[in-house]
């Protein structure tokens, strides 16, 4: 009888696959693996020396092209005619301007224009509040210039503010060095913004790798206790970081916007999960050196009955990355591709790499608790998780109805939740450019440094737009109209500050009413537009990427656990650990951390990464039952907690211990996004894939794997299982 195109099919993948394992795991073929993991690392590693002229970091290069912003930012570069950024210099002092302080003021602008720094106009004229107590003056930088010039440019103005102020105080005669101090010089405005958002992420690479090195190799020590297995996931899971780093190179190159903030993410994601998939490999690895004396076949059964839900996971994070293809800021269309290759890149290096290594190191990197064949040990028994299993299967279902209603108790917090997180407060830590706005704002009243910019086209409808805008209440003054192409642009100042939320409802309105008054092609940009833009497209982002994300994750569930209700209650678990961590980070962020609000990518990148691996874990888990379901469905959700309960619950710690690393940089988004993590992992590691759904799963018994109940399969050895002793209560559900 001849076989079936579907035998056919799986004898050919099995082949495919015994021929894979053959060769990671080989006696000879393994060193070609490692060496050719380390010379990958070595070609790709020191591209990321060359990512920092390729980052974007302005606010404005996060927006889509349709929005208004955009189009005024791209028509005005087009023509050659974008207004410059300024540098706004100011000089303050509580107690009122001395004779000296003007001086040097007008010292210091002199010096500044003779030095000509590169892309800048003549300062302008000194200027004093009507209270004494401030003066200013603006550096033009043209808008042409790129980043780094700008960056350059305010870092040589404060250098020259530094040095000047410095032998004010010590050389003018009758100087007093207290009163000195006093005097407030801070340099701010746009072109001072972007220099202090470059300056945020410059060096995030180095101190950001540092720690999260630094706490994952810890985190391995106190797992392993041993001086020597730890190093074999770090190396793996290092060598991954390397290649993300050539990968995203590669995406900056092909023109996706790169920053500071996808690298740093992109970091600590391959270390995170690099170390989980590593861990669970690790973990097979030691469970079937105690079944089998050559440790190339124990090296080979780990990579086959472990692979296929590592693989599984990867996948599911790396599709639920690219759902962020679709987002309409461009920094977060870029995260996914970035992160996305990011996983691919741990993948491979812990179902290549590792494995390799592994059958290289052999049982001594386990000294001194070496793992010996013959062992009758029965870890699922005697262990917490294996109690814990047991304790679930008496009485499952007061325990996830007991932690639903917690976790949407702490959902509740959401109602605290706001906005507000932008360019200008999004630093954690005092910068020039917000320092430089506080004073402007306290001493000269309707002081706007970055103005609405109206583009108004055809030509024709300027006089209407520029009477509009001009009885548009916030709006103080309005630029005479110049021709610019087959446009007219003109200015016009808010009377609020231009990070504020009066400064983005005048822009609404403002945008209102030259729609009416001048036609739907009429744009308004400047940095309280973008502000506002951004915003947008953050809240349209969220409508249409959640929901992408749960149908993919879902769907790969249920690809893996050939079941319907499972992947259904298992999305809707981390979903529910996502909204109970926001709601805990609302209130935290604003009366434990006295942040302004969220980031608005903040909700975004939680979720995608809340979800995407939080359903690792689920993953981890729910497979291994599948595997054990020998006796019963219910057995083998009890028998798997007890096997994976330990090493999944480490991969819990390692990955949030990995985000909260990002609390270590001075930006509020960054932060944000670690502690939501963070946070979220352990809720969903400690609490929803330790008792939750495993009661869940016990309560449902069979129904749980509807419509295709696991049966036991031949696995070429048979699972582990071991005689559960549960209570009389638990003996009928156990046999489910």
């Amino acid at each position: 009888m001849s076989a079936t195109p579907s035998s056919a099919g799986n004898s050919r993948r099995t082949a495919v696959v015994d021929a894979y394992v053959a060769v990671v795991t080989g006696r000879r073929t393994k060193w070609v693996v490692v060496a050719f993991g380390v010379m990958l690392a070595a070609v790709l590693g020191p591209l990321a020396g060359r990512l920092g002229p390729l980052e974007k970091s302005s606010s404005a290069s996060f927006l889509p092209s349709g929005a208004a912003s955009t189009g005024v930012a791209t028509y005005l570069g087009t023509h050659g005619t974008p207004s410059p950024l300024p540098a706004i210099v100011v000089f303050a002092r509580s107690g009122g301007l001395t004779a000296a302080d003007r001086a040097l003021a007008e010292r210091s602008r002199a010096l500044v224009a003779e030095r000509r720094l590169p892309d800048t106009s003549a300062p302008s004229a000194l200027r004093f509040s009507a209270n004494s107590v401030a003066a200013t003056y603006e550096v033009p930088i043209s808008a042409k210039a790129s980043t780094a010039t700008i960056a350059a440019d305010v870092k040589a103005v404060r250098a020259i503010l530094s040095a000047s102020t410095a032998l004010s105080a010590s050389t003018a005669p009758g100087a007093h060095p207290g009163r000195a101090k006093s005097l407030q010089v801070a340099v701010g405005g746009p072109a001072g913004s972007t220099a202090d958002s470059l300056d945020a992420f410059s060096g995030i690479d180095g101190k950001l790798l540092v720690v999260t090195v630094a706490v994952v190799a810890l985190l391995l020590l106190l797992i392993y206790r041993s001086p020597l297995l730890w190093l074999v996931p770090l190396v793996s899971v290092g060598l991954a970081a390397g290649w993300a780093q050539g990968a995203a190179y590669g995406l900056a190159r092909a023109g996706f916007t790169i920053n500071g903030m996808i690298i740093g993410i992109l970091s600590v994601l391959v270390f995170g999960a690099g170390t989980d998939y590593a861990l669970l490999l690790v973990a097979r690895y030691r469970e079937e050196l105690r079944r089998h004396d050559d440790h190339h076949r124990a090296a080979a059964l780990a990579l086959r009955r472990a692979g296929p839900a590592i693989a599984t996971s990867g996948a599911t994070v790396i599709l639920a990355l690219l759902c962020l293809l679709v987002a309409q800021l461009s920094d977060i269309a870029a995260l996914g591709p970035a992160c996305a290759a990011g996983i691919a890149c741990a993948l491979v290096a812990q179902l290549a790499f590792l494995p390799a290594l592994l059958a290289v190191v052999g049982r001594r990197a386990f000294w001194p608790f070496v793992p010996r064949p013959g062992a009758t040990h029965d870890e699922a028994r005697f262990n917490l998780w294996g109690r814990l299993g047991r304790a679930l299967a008496r009485r499952p279902r007061p325990v996830w109805i007991g932690l639903t209603l917690m976790l949407g108790a702490c959902a509740v917090g959401l109602l605290a939740y706001r906005g507000g997180v932008n360019q200008e407060n999004g630093f954690r830590t005092t910068v020039g450019s917000v320092e430089a706005q506080q004073l402007l704002d306290a001493n000269f009243p309707g002081f706007d440094t970055a103005p609405a910019v109206v583009l108004v086209r055809p030509p024709g409808n300027e006089s209407a737009a520029a009477a509009a805008a001009r009885t548009t209440p916030g709006i103080t003054a309005v630029s005479p109209p110049r021709r610019v192409g087959d446009a007219f642009v003109f200015d016009a100042s808010l009377r609020a500050p231009p990070a504020s939320a009066k400064a983005e409802q005048t822009i609404g309105l403002l945008r209102q009413r030259l729609s009416s008054a001048a036609g739907p092609t009429t744009l308004v940009g400047g940095e309280t537009a973008t502000n506002l833009d951004v915003a947008a497209a953050a809240a349209h982002d969220r409508s249409l990427i959640v929901p992408l994300v749960i149908a993919v994750v879902a769907v790969m569930l249920g690809l893996l656990l050939r079941a319907v209700v499972a992947p259904l209650l298992l999305v809707a678990s981390v979903i529910l650990s996502y909204l109970a961590s926001l709601g805990i980070g609302a209130v935290v962020f604003t009366d434990l951390f006295g942040f302004p609000g969220f980031d608005p990518s903040v909700p975004v990148f939680g979720f995608v990464f809340l979800v995407a691996l939080g359903v690792d874990y689920n993953i981890f888990l729910m497979a291994r039952a599948r595997e054990e379901a020998v006796s019963g469905a219910v057995q083998g959700v009890v028998r798997a907690l007890g096997v994976t309960g330990s090493v999944i619950t480490s991969a819990g710690v390692v990955l949030a211990a990995t985000f909260a690393a990002l609390g270590v940089l001075p930006l509020v988004a960054l932060t944000e996004v670690g502690f939501v993590v963070a946070f979220g992992v352990l809720v969903d590691t400690l609490l929803v894939r330790s008792a939750l759904v495993p009661a869940l799963a016990v309560d449902l018994g069979r129904t749980w794997w509807w419509p295709a109940p696991p049966l036991a399969r031949n696995l070429g050895d048979p699972p582990p299982s071991a005689a559960l002793h549960p209570g009389h209560g638990a003996r009928q559900r156990l046999n489910r």
